[in-house]
């Protein structure tokens, strides 16, 4: 089984240009590893031409379509060819996701075939 190497580059970078030279450079590296390596990238980078690499959203929601303004579907993911989506990270957690909400964004994304990268742990007091 291949190892997976995934990054999350949350809210960067702020530019285009920079995104698709850093995906380039990526890209290029990832010739000499027989690993799998996907980068979650912000939704408007997720168009960028990739060879060696996977792309990955940030999110999802479960719906595949309807009046949710703002909201990206599993299925808009799948029908851009994104292969990995996480699912419960931290950050959306403190913004208030509960777990009701990860389970239906996480069978959202099985349902249309996306592979979720479930974020599980405990907060530092637990």
């Amino acid at each position: 089984m291949k190892k997976l190497i995934i990054a999350n580059w949350k809210c960067n970078p702020v530019s285009v240009k920079k995104a698709e030279k850093d995906l380039n450079i990526i890209d290029k590296g990832v010739k000499k590893t027989k690993h799998e390596v996907v980068v979650c990238a912000p939704f408007i980078y997720l168009f960028s031409k990739v060879k060696n690499i996977k792309l990955g959203a940030q999110d999802c929601f479960w719906k595949e379509t309807g009046p949710y303004t703002g909201e990206i579907s599993a299925l808009m993911l799948k029908n851009i060819d994104v292969k990995y989506v996480i699912i419960g990270h931290s950050e959306r957690r403190a913004l208030g996701e509960t777990e009701e909400i990860i389970e239906k964004k996480l069978r959202g994304a099985l349902k249309v075939g996306l592979i979720p990268i479930l974020c599980i742990g405990e907060k530092k007091g637990e």
